[in-house]
């Protein structure tokens, strides 16, 4: 398990670009965490680092947004209105990444046993407030020179990677390696 702090939206891209460097076809990557925690900008950073071009927003209602991205497919699932597992499995997802594809599934915690090997990440907003900023950190203030505490917290967050199953094990040195500025 890996914890990592991301002190702005721009790092939570970051981070996410790093996986999506190391993601390969027939990966499942579940982003679990709160209402608002995120789930969808870390789709965003992921989607961008693959080449998506297009927007990406959360498919609560259409289920699955498919990105072509070259050799790859992303497919970007939100479960969020599913009630029964058996809707999930209806959606196919384990298929959609044996095709060339990789999948984000945004709340798919609750159902992570059904896709064997895969990678959580889990997102919270991160409220500490007694970081130790320095100044010109990037913790004092963003571009347009806002104090985390005026408006900048809600951009926080800290983010835990673990992995399920062996298919990461031979990735979680080079996992470790992209995202160690953002270590706890």
């Amino acid at each position: 398990m890996l914890l990592l702090r991301a002190s702005s939206l721009s790092d939570t891209h970051a981070i996410a670009g790093a996986l999506a460097a190391l993601a390969r076809e027939g990966d499942i990557i579940v982003l679990s965490g709160e209402m608002g925690a995120g789930k969808t900008a870390f789709a965003q950073g992921f989607g961008r680092a693959l080449g998506v071009t297009e927007p990406i927003t959360s498919p609560t209602f259409t289920l699955v947004h498919s990105y072509d991205c070259g050799k790859l497919t992303l497919h970007h699932a939100d479960l969020y209105r599913l009630d029964r597992t058996a809707e999930v499995a209806d959606l196919a997802l384990g298929e959609l990444a044996e095709f060339h594809g990789v999948v984000l599934v945004e709340w798919g915690d609750v159902v992570d046993a059904s896709f064997g090997d895969h990678l959580v990440v889990h997102l919270d907003a991160d409220l500490d407030t007694d970081l130790d900023a320095e100044p010109g950190s990037g913790l004092d203030s963003d571009a347009d020179g806002r104090s985390d505490g005026e408006f900048g917290l809600d951009e926080r967050r800290l983010i835990e990677l673990s992995a399920v199953g062996p298919a990461w094990a031979p990735r979680w040195n080079l996992v470790t390696a992209a995202v160690e500025e953002f270590r706890c």
